[in-house]
């Protein structure tokens, strides 16, 4: 699984275009502090997607550990906005799908990865 047009790819570059905008929308007072941390875990989770496709065995599990990480940050992130009424019920849901289905992926690629 080394092929950059992987589907889970595909989905979290759909989920960042997705997801910046959206927060623009945010809170102004809150755009330095709970905004930046949604991103940059968001943003994590892609990079560490992208270090683990150019690596194999050990290297690439604890990439895909990390990249797991930032994926239950933004989780924790999203349904905080959504309490707090940031997202409307309609975009929660939206992106609630999103990052199931990149859990999914992500869960697979393990999976495969440590050949279980």
């Amino acid at each position: 699984m080394s092929n950059p047009e992987m589907p889970i790819f595909t989905r979290t570059f759909d989920f960042l275009t997705w997801l910046l905008p959206v927060t623009n929308h945010f809170p102004r007072a809150h755009r330095h502090s709970f905004t930046r941390r949604l991103l940059d875990a968001a943003f994590d989770l892609r990079e560490r997607l992208e270090e683990a496709n150019l690596r194999q065995g050990p290297a690439r599990m604890e990439r895909l550990g990390l990249a797991d990480e930032a994926l239950a940050k933004i989780r924790l992130y999203l349904r905080l906005a959504e309490r707090w009424e940031w997202l409307s019920p309609g975009q929660y849901e939206h992106v609630a799908k999103m990052v199931a289905e990149i859990g999914r992926l992500l869960g697979g690629w393990k999976k495969a990865t440590t050949g279980h």
